[in-house]
């Protein structure tokens, strides 16, 4: 039974059958090929025969497959396998991958040719656009002689399970320009700094490029030489990302749900705000709370805030801003930076929650954060050439402008805004961060 499931007829072997088919109609007319097209049976027969013996006289292949632990949201994960070939000849390998059903992938197939003992290495990228748990099928290989009759099927590693978390490579990404100074490659701007921020760090000589009103005069008599003042930001100050999980966060852009790029920029996020020495929390909610990590300054935090992060869906609800006020007037009581990421697509939904935004932001530095409709855009930078086409850019101009509009309104009412495109979050939400901690207003 065994032996059974492992084998398989090589397509050229059809092509021989196909060749012997023509020469026994074509003896027809011509005796003399009758006696060779009974030779040519014989043979293929005996080295069908032969190639059987050569591929299952040895356990001819090795392969494992490379998973990493996690596998990251949105971005492109490499898997890799490694396989050896055992066999005395030079072997014809097609491997063939059984990915998990979320990828909706059934063509995959690698090929490539071995000789004895030789080791192989090959590697190609998925990239997912939900978490969860993803699980890869049989790796199957399929070993084939120069003879090229038969193929040996071998089975490796069977239902390997790996979960898709929350982008850990984008994370990793801003983490890695922080540390080699290089943030603003990626848009991050340099912000000037307004005032002084009310944590003195220490007296130092005195530069060319520094502030002459930082000078501490009495040092500098005590040294004959200018000394300054040195300040830092604040540090252990509260920042919670809060997460819409209602309706509107459903939609998808890229492959990619809103909320997945909300809780993709929340880890990045959190991971520069715990860099910088604040205390950072999160919070999602819908018609109730459905995750909440207060904020704290230690650095298991991060993963936290990822496993809370990793089971976060969106529910096909409007979101209860009521809850969410109540929520926080209850567990926060700290002065905090909360950016809420949310998404309104009318002003008059805007409007219906403004009351429980303005009563968030009377106690805590609000900033809401939501999202441009990318496709607008796209549908308004196009010439329109029929009434049809100018009837659709007109009403997605509307739709445009409301968006403008709720971003000014909200400004007018002392509640900072983004207006982001979904691929520009993270870097928009680190942007206005550091503003806010270099402007002092925490």
């Amino acid at each position: 039974m065994q032996f059974l499931k492992s084998f398989y007829i090589h397509n050229t072997f059809f092509r021989y059958i196909a060749l012997l088919a023509a020469c026994f109609v074509l003896s027809y007319w011509f005796g003399f090929i009758y006696p060779i097209a009974w030779f040519l049976t014989l043979l293929l027969l005996g080295l069908f025969l032969f190639d059987i013996y050569l591929l299952y006289s040895t356990e001819g292949l090795e392969a494992s497959r490379k998973l990493p632990k996690k596998l990251s949201n949105s971005d492109f994960n490499p898997i890799g396998f490694t396989f050896r070939s055992r066999y005395p000849f030079k072997t014809h390998i097609s491997l063939i991958d059984e990915l998990p059903v979320q990828f909706q992938k059934r063509d995959f197939e690698y090929t490539t040719s071995l000789l004895k003992n030789q080791e192989h290495d090959f590697e190609y990228t998925v990239r997912p656009v939900d978490r969860g748990e993803y699980h890869f099928g049989h790796l199957n290989m399929y070993a084939s002689s120069p003879l090229k009759i038969v193929k040996r099927r071998y089975v490796f590693q069977k239902n390997q399970m790996v979960p898709v978390y929350p982008s850990i490579i984008q994370m990793q990404q801003y983490d890695f320009l922080a540390i080699s100074n290089k943030l603003t490659q990626f848009g991050l701007k340099k912000i000037r700094r307004i005032g002084h921020t009310q944590e003195f760090e220490q007296i130092k000589e005195y530069v060319a490029g520094d502030d002459f009103r930082t000078i501490n005069w009495k040092a500098t008599a005590k040294n004959d030489h200018l000394m300054v003042n040195q300040y830092q930001d604040e540090k252990s100050q509260a920042i919670y990302s809060i997460i819409d999980t209602g309706r509107v966060m459903k939609m998808p852009f890229n492959g990619l749900k809103l909320l997945d790029y909300a809780i993709n920029s929340t880890l990045a996020f959190s991971n520069v705000t715990l860099k910088r020495n604040d205390k950072t929390g999160m919070l999602a909610f819908s018609k109730d709370i459905a995750a909440f990590a207060p904020a704290i300054q230690k650095t298991t935090q991060l993963n936290t805030i990822l496993e809370k992060l990793y089971n976060i869906t969106t529910e096909f609800t409007d979101s209860d801003f009521g809850t969410l006020y109540s929520h926080i007037k209850r567990k926060i009581n700290q002065r905090s930076l909360l950016l809420l990421y949310t998404n309104f697509e009318h002003i008059s939904a805007m409007r219906r929650q403004l009351p429980f935004l303005l009563a968030i932001a009377k106690k805590h530095v609000l900033v809401v954060i939501f999202f441009e409709n990318t496709e607008l855009e796209a549908l308004i930078s196009t010439d329109a050439e029929d009434l049809q086409a100018i009837y659709h850019k007109t009403i997605a101009e509307k739709f445009a402008l409301e968006k403008r509009l709720m971003q000014k309104e909200l400004q007018q009412y002392g509640i900072q805004t983004i207006l982001t495109k979904p691929e520009q979050l993270t870097i928009n939400t680190i942007n206005t961060y550091l503003e806010i901690k270099a402007r002092g207003l925490l």
